[in-house]
């Protein structure tokens, strides 16, 4: 079993606590993601269960198993690293086979399994071929190959993608997380890429500061932040500050300057200061005398710019007080909107998330 049980680790650096009494449980066969900002902890983490930096406090356990006690060598974990740290003097076959003769593996049982992880990140007849003589892309397959060919519990993989073009990122993800579900192999992914997380995961724990903001499935955290940081960190959102109003049957109105907004009932006394989170696809523009949806709610706004990139229109706004609010909208030529015209905006108000003014 590959689940991975994580109770009270921390870790400092100097003054520095880069890790904070952290604990977390992650299951077998998950595709599990660590993101955060640089600084945030997320690698420590990760360096911690491989084994190469040792926890102040706190235990690892791999299957029931304690291993932070281990050396890296006998925790049986497979690790791709940023920088795929081949080694140039050996050829393709050579640096997959490394982690099996340092094991002491006879050479028909290394030769056989070279073959098949060479089949399995799709190089087959590149063994003989040197480093040098391949793409970043290649070279990430070979780092992978040889993390895999000892046939790990667990397999690590620190900001993997990192090191490659935008396109060839998109492409070198889908493979990593189609082969993860083939091997059903429990894999801990180190990222600072939102979209990359959003792309692969089952479940991300966002960290910050050395601990985990939240923890969850790509949808929740993207569509129920819970804190700001979070709904920041993960892509572009509009934060406007409001003050709460009246409840009613259809929700609570909140005052952004002289415009309105209907959120979800919130429990909530009128005139406290909140926070309101909407993401740019969450608001959709309204053409001509088109009704509104019995679950949606309206705003108006000053469009101040528009920007096209192909399948999406960006509209920066602003609302009447000058609060600027971005807007992203699917291509369409009648819904255009020129700067300076003004736009009526539907959305729902289940996909406002509100917060506490002073929450972190």
């Amino acid at each position: 079993m590959g689940t991975i049980a994580i109770e009270g680790v921390r870790r400092s650096f100097g003054s520095v606590e880069a890790v904070r009494h952290l604990s977390l449980d992650i299951r077998d066969s998950e595709f599990f993601t660590l993101l955060g900002p640089s600084g945030c902890g997320k690698t420590t983490l990760l360096r911690m269960i491989a084994g190469f930096t040792e926890p102040d406090a706190g235990e690892i356990r791999i299957g029931g198993k304690r291993i932070d006690t281990l050396p890296p060598h006998r925790r049986n974990i497979g690790m791709v690293f940023q920088n795929y740290a081949i080694f140039p003097n050996l050829t393709v076959a050579g640096n997959i086979a490394y982690g099996l003769k340092a094991r002491k593996f006879a050479p028909d049982e290394i030769a056989r399994r070279v073959t098949e992880a060479l089949v399995l990140v799709r190089l087959s007849g590149y063994g003989e071929r040197w480093p040098h003589q391949l793409s970043g892309g290649q070279l990430q397959r070979v780092a992978i190959a040889r993390a895999l060919v000892i046939r790990p519990e667990v397999l690590l993989l620190d900001e993997p993608l990192s090191n490659l073009d935008a396109r060839l990122r998109v492409d070198m993800r889908g493979e990593i997380r189609e082969l993860q579900q083939r091997l059903g192999i429990t894999t801990v992914y180190v990222t600072h890429d939102q979209e990359e997380a959003l792309a692969v995961s089952q479940r991300i724990a966002v960290m910050h500061s050395g601990r985990i903001e939240q923890l969850g499935a790509p949808e929740e955290i993207y569509r129920k932040p819970a804190s700001l940081f979070v709904a920041r960190f993960m892509g572009t959102t509009n934060v406007l500050r409001g003050v709460a109003g009246a409840r009613d049957d259809c929700g609570t109105r909140v005052r952004v300057g002289p415009s309105e907004l209907l959120v979800p009932v919130l429990d909530a006394r009128e005139g406290e200061a909140l926070s309101l989170c909407i993401r740019p696809e969450a608001l959709r523009v309204i053409v001509g005398g088109e009704p509104l949806a019995a679950d949606s709610a309206r705003l108006e706004a000053t469009v101040r710019k528009t920007e096209f990139v192909g399948a999406l229109v960006r509209l920066d706004a602003e609302l009447a007080d000058g609060t600027p609010l971005k807007v992203a909208v699917l291509d369409d030529p009648v819904a255009g909107a020129a700067p300076g015209s003004r736009i009526a905006l539907a959305y729902d108000p289940a996909r406002v998330t509100v917060f506490r003014e002073g929450a972190p």
